[in-house]
């Protein structure tokens, strides 16, 4: 089931997201793509970095849930479909495209609340001897920013489930988990990496939250007064001294082979 706090729009993310691929470029160099290679990239977005893995010669297919980022990713010339990771329809896909050299995935992992699902699905995609890496968010991540955005809205009346719907998992409960769907050589590192966010925390909560404040039932006409707040609430411990602010994340950027 897709996570319904996951909602993107793709000129908000152009605007306010640009830097999710380009620190994601570590990822794709980890997964150092050859030509001829058919690799599948979940959680694709907009395709900014599945068109880079093409771009060294490999045959790269985006998957993502949101219709809105599939059609954004054609508009790159990625060959994107739409497609739910924690439900992979193997026997299809497999006939579709054949078995994968390699899965990538950046930024994506998290908002899936089925591990276990994808953990099989991407093992299920995958050529024996094949290879998954990519990178997530980890144990922490953003503690600081949701913290905020909790309080802020909780203070305002509007109510929100007890955990915030993203799986943020230590290098220890990732790896298990991986180890437990089949993959062997796995390899996790955890690493705190504060985020210069170009339009403040105004900008990255319209674009990151957007789902979390339908699930609130934040009206449209009071987001941009909702995101100030917010912003406000949130500069003792994220804004800089300079006057621009950054996000507390935590990233786990990962690589692991499916045995021979």
């Amino acid at each position: 089931m897709v996570n319904v706090v996951s909602r993107w729009s793709p000129g908000d993310y152009a605007q306010n997201a640009a830097f999710v691929p380009e620190l994601g470029t570590a990822a794709v160099q980890l997964l150092n793509p050859r030509p001829g290679e058919l690799i599948l990239d979940i959680g694709c977005g907009d395709g900014t970095l599945t068109a880079k893995i093409g771009e060294a010669g490999a045959r790269a297919i985006g998957l993502d849930s949101s219709p809105e980022m599939v059609e954004a990713a054609r508009a790159r010339g990625v060959d994107a479909f739409l497609a739910d990771a924690e439900a992979l329809d193997l026997d299809a896909q497999v006939e579709r495209f054949g078995r994968f050299d390699a899965v990538f995935s950046n930024a994506a992992l998290h908002w899936m609340l089925d591990p276990d699902a994808v953990a099989t699905g991407v093992f299920g995609v995958l050529k024996e001897g094949g290879r998954f890496v990519g990178e997530m968010g980890g144990a922490g991540n953003l503690a600081l920013l949701r913290a905020a955005i909790r309080e802020e809205l909780t203070e305002r009346g509007y109510r929100l489930p007890d955990e915030d719907p993203a799986w943020y998992p230590t290098v220890e409960e990732f790896t298990r988990l991986y180890a437990v769907a089949g993959f062997t050589e796995i390899q996790a590192q955890r690493t705190d990496r504060p985020t210069e966010l170009p339009t403040g925390v105004h900008g990255w909560v319209k674009t990151f939250r957007a789902g979390l404040l339908d699930l609130a039932m934040v009206p449209e006409w009071e987001r941009d007064t909702v995101a100030a707040a917010i912003e406000e609430r949130a500069a003792p411990d994220l804004r800089k001294p300079d006057g621009t602010y950054f996000a507390d994340y935590v990233r786990l950027r990962f690589s692991m082979t499916k045995p021979e």
